[in-house]
């Protein structure tokens, strides 16, 4: 066996559930950890409500946290590459003024 062939990639097949594919909106993400594990609490802020919910937790190991961080930041250049730099609140605006301002 020639020890330069890269191992084959399993195929994996997902069946997403008509509930998950109609997903869940969250503007807000708290994100804890252990020396085990990370914890991703994805909830709704709604401007003016002293309160939140979490909506969804998802617990990952450390090494799938990475590698959701990595994907996550190869689709987020995508993402900009085609429709231009997300701006983040509280960030300057250097992008051509149409008439709007922000206080």
């Amino acid at each position: 066996m020639d020890n330069k062939t890269p191992p084959q990639q399993q195929r994996i097949t997902l069946d997403l559930g008509e509930k998950e594919a109609e997903g869940i909106y969250s503007n807000l993400t708290l994100i804890s950890h252990s020396p085990h594990e990370f914890i991703l609490d994805f909830a709704r802020l709604v401007p003016g409500a002293p309160k939140s919910k979490v909506h969804a937790r998802i617990i990952m190991t450390p090494q799938s946290a990475k590698a959701l961080q990595l994907s996550l930041g190869v689709n987020v250049q995508r993402f900009e590459e085609t429709h231009g730099e997300i701006k983040l609140a509280g960030q300057p605006n250097t992008g051509p003024n149409i008439g709007f301002q922000t206080n």
